[in-house]
């Protein structure tokens, strides 16, 4: 019995020093693997001192916390400058730490050393660092602190585990700068030594991170938003002044910052900066040589303020003006016209009568007036009143006159209002209609006060307009010109044959010419019509999208901004008689002179019904045609094409950084490519355009071998977010979707968003529905949400007025009931577009983390945004 119960022992001895053997094989398999930071870029040593007079107060410690250097937007490379002050100038310098520790030189007197290292990850992760020093130091993390070590050892104590700190760092795709701060301890006889170590956990693959002290990067979403941005552009109408304006957040708070710099347009020079802490936009220029106007916002309160450069002089024009909405100046710079907005009064109402359809909107009872205020004496006059808003369109070039539009609900037909210009004679106060109807976007005075020109709708005049096939109805998006002779009222279609879709006109000189902006298939040109010769010539801007752009009266210069698919916004000025353009500012320069792009090129299909379906490429950086790569599918599907613009709310060069390739393409109905091209939006509501997405990604993933077929995702917003969810209904080639602000019903939208039944006048005219259930419930998700196979996430601002929430809420409820893969991510106390700086940062996040789930098989990011917990 005993050797028995001996043996019995024996066997558990063994089995405890197996299962012992088991269980520390998988702990050091789930332990980190230590990676020494060897290669460090170095700054200093320089002297530092305590304060005078009573150095009890502070202590080192309180030294080590001061920044006297701004360091939070640090991204250095070797043999680079940076100056303390007029008398010290340091360089970055390249070192290399053996066995992972460097050694600094203290002496009797404080000392500051920065240490500089890029970590570059290809995907979401978590590492510990850990750092030690028997000296003071501190970590950062892309510019901000992520732990201090507030002491110092001495040499005869031998315990060194008070001189370790270590922290968990999350690190997104991408490259990182750790940058150590240290500081050496006078009164500590101890080495002055520090040793850097990073750990990543073993699910996160083999060397996960990689170490150097090139700054050369890929984009990152802070490179996207946190740089200072162009907003607007203007030209003294003698061509002699420019002015850029800029905004800029100031992170990590959501403030926006906003100023305006003055330029000598023949040096491109800077004369003045307008800057301190309000809100300066909307520059305008009086017709009076060096004069402009400017507005600063401040308590939701305006001021007009008016500058004359020659002479030196600034004043406010209009003080503390609330709800003031827009100005233009008369045109030989003696008054301005402004706008005004009224409120209904404030009352506690218990319940709410709607009178109209409008009554939707909470601001639909507001209305809007004119007034005029002379410059520079201030006397100001209301121009207008009464129970319909009065937009400023123009004033005539005689100053006596102003273009007004007025609209009304009409619901005897399609868009559902009536819109009138009238003019309104400022000497004798009378006002006539010139004209009424529909479709109408803006209008302005010819040169000579004899013709209006006048943009809206193909048919805005009838059948004038059109040019689609027999039986087609024109998408009213697709925005025409016409000439409007006021003396007969005759109309003349300047854009029939025109394919590009107008988004802004300029009528400069003696009027011969004429310049659009234009949306022309993915870009967004500039034009010049000659009205003698009824041609129009594109102009070559050097740039694929162009924003905004402003020309002299005076002389054939302009300006403007824009960007293209892989070049960030900056402005140039433009000669118009010789067509040569410069760049006059690269606010981006700084953020983006060590970001790698890929490649971006344009990829176009045929589809099954002969239409060529227009497209783009973006390819990650350092792409290999041997690898094979996850794929985005973006498209928006409605009246707007996928533009090459950079950035903007889904930026595809962020998503390409991410290593994915993304193909964005503009299916049937946008604008920019011919009325019959646009025209086929009209009553379609998905049909085409979920057809032609599905044949293009199939023809593209056939086309590209080096896209893993297995592994694409999808998205699209608003109208693309209502895509998304119909494609699911009707494929599974897709490894996730997501929509944001999608619509799942379209009867709800109609009846519910706030221009749903609007938007419907022109995406489906003469349907409703009562008699077209095809449209209504065949084309929405939420009937066949049964269908839905694929991962879906839905983003919703939870404050959207034009798509309501309740639009991704019951596909979620659906999805939520059959058991499907669904999540719903909604961003509060945001609208249709996600604005808020740290709230979009949250949201771009949620995006490349679901993606990076389902696309990449790497669920860590997902996990970590949203915890089970």
């Amino acid at each position: 019995m005993k050797k028995l119960n001996s043996f019995i022992f024996l066997i558990l001895i063994i089995a405890i020093l197996f299962l012992s053997g088991m269980a520390s094989q998988q702990e050091a398999t789930e332990q980190s693997t230590l990676i020494e930071i060897t290669e460090w870029l170095r700054l200093g040593p320089f002297q530092t001192a305590l304060p005078v007079f009573d150095n009890s107060s502070v202590k080192l410690k309180d030294l080590l916390a001061f920044e006297e250097i701004d360091v939070s937007n640090w991204w250095p490379s070797e043999k680079q400058t940076v100056n303390l002050d007029k008398t010290q100038q340091f360089k970055w310098k390249k070192v290399n730490a053996a066995g992972g520790e460097i050694e600094l030189e203290k002496n009797d007197n404080p000392r500051i050393v920065y240490l500089a290292s890029y970590l570059s990850v290809n995907r979401f992760l978590k590492a510990e660092i850990k750092a030690a020093s028997r000296h003071l130091f501190q970590i950062y993390l892309d510019g901000a602190v992520v732990r201090t070590k507030s002491t110092s050892e001495k040499p005869e104590e031998k315990d060194d585990s008070n001189s370790e700190i270590k922290e968990t760092l999350k690190l997104e795709t991408g490259k990182h700068l750790i940058l150590i701060k240290a500081l050496s301890d006078p009164e500590s006889k101890s080495d002055w030594n520090i040793k850097v170590r990073l750990g990543a956990a073993a699910e996160y693959g083999n060397d996960p991170v990689s170490i150097g002290t090139s700054p050369e990067q890929i984009m990152n979403i802070h490179r996207l938003l946190d740089g200072p941005k162009i907003k607007g552009v203007s030209i003294s109408p003698d061509g002699e002044f420019m002015t850029i304006s800029y905004s800029q957040t100031r992170p990590p708070t959501d403030e926006v910052e906003s100023w305006i710099e003055i330029l000598k347009a023949s040096s491109n020079s800077l004369v003045q900066t307008l800057r301190g802490g309000l809100k300066v936009s909307n520059v305008k220029w009086s017709s009076q040589k060096g004069v402009f106007a400017y507005t600063k916002k401040s308590d939701e309160k305006t001021d007009l303020w008016i500058i004359n450069i020659n002479e030196g002089k600034n004043f406010p024009v209009l003080k503390d003006t609330e709800n003031f909405d827009s100005y233009s100046w008369s045109p030989d710079g003696s008054f301005i016209i402004y706008s005004v907005t009224e409120k209904p009064e404030d009352k506690d109402e218990k319940v709410k009568r709607w009178k109209s359809l409008g009554d939707r909107w909470p601001y639909f009872r507001d209305r809007s007036f004119l007034y005029r205020v002379s410059v520079p004496e201030g006397r100001k006059q209301r121009l207008t009143a009464g129970k319909l808003t009065a937009n400023l369109l123009d004033i005539s070039p005689d100053g006596e006159k102003l273009l007004i539009s007025q609209t009304i609900d009409d619901y005897e037909d399609r868009p559902y209002t009536r819109d009138f210009i009238v003019v309104l004679d400022m000497v004798s106060m009378k006002s006539d209609t010139l004209w009424e109807g529909e479709w109408l976007n803006d209008a302005q005075w010819s040169p000579d006060g004899k013709n209006l020109l006048l943009l809206g709708g193909p048919s805005m005049f009838g059948e004038v307009g059109r040019n689609v096939l027999e039986g087609k109805i024109p998408n009213e998006h697709d925005t025409q010109a016409y000439l409007f002779e006021i003396s007969n009222k005759e109309v003349t279609p300047i854009t029939k044959q025109f394919k590009p879709s107008i988004e802004e006109a300029i009528w400069r000189g003696k009027g011969r010419l004429i310049y659009f902006s234009a949306t022309d298939q993915l870009e967004k040109n500039l034009y010049w019509y000659d009205l003698n010769k009824g041609k129009f010539d594109k102009i070559d801007t050097g740039i694929e999208s162009v924003d905004e752009i402003v020309i002299a009266d005076e002389k054939p210069i302009a300006v403007y901004f824009g960007s293209s698919a892989a070049e960030p916004p900056r402005a140039y000025k433009i000669n118009l008689s010789t067509l040569k353009y410069e760049l006059i500012s690269d606010p981006g320069k700084k953020d983006f002179e060590n970001i790698i792009f890929g490649k971006v090129e344009p990829w176009n299909y045929q589809a099954s019904d002969g239409a060529e379906i227009q497209g783009t490429i973006y390819y990650p950086p350092y792409f290999d045609t041997d690898e094979m790569y996850p794929c985005i599918i973006y498209y928006y599907g409605g009246v707007s094409p996928i533009t090459k613009t950079f950035g903007g709310r889904y930026p595809k060069n962020l998503f390409a950084a991410q290593g994915y390739v993304v193909y964005t393409m503009t299916p049937s109905g946008a604008v920019g490519f011919g009325q019959d091209f646009s025209a086929k939006h009209s009553n379609d509501w998905g049909k085409i355009v979920s057809d032609e997405i599905i044949e293009g990604t199939e023809k593209f993933l056939k086309a590209h071998p080096f896209v893993d077929p297995t592994h694409v995702g999808c998205i699209g917003a608003s109208y693309g977010g209502f895509m998304t969810m119909l494609l699911l209904t009707q494929t599974d080639i897709f490894a996730a979707g997501i929509s944001h602000a999608g619509i799942s019903s379209i009867s709800s939208y109609w009846g519910e968003g706030y221009w749903g039944y609007l938007y419907n006048a022109i995406a489906a005219p003469n349907s409703f529905p009562w008699n077209r259930p095809d449209v209504y419930i065949e084309q929405s998700a939420l009937f066949h949400a049964d269908k839905i196979n694929t991962p879906l996430l839905l983003l919703h601002g939870d404050v959207d007025t034009n798509v309501p929430p309740g639009e991704s809420t019951q596909l979620f409820t659906a999805l939520k009931l059959l058991g499907k893969e669904v999540e719903y991510v909604q961003v509060h106390d945001q609208n249709h577009w996600i604005l808020n700086y740290s709230k979009r940062i949250i949201w771009e996040n949620t995006i490349l983390a679901w993606f990076d789930k389902w696309l990449k098989d790497q669920p860590q990011w997902w996990e970590d945004l949203y915890s089970e917990k």
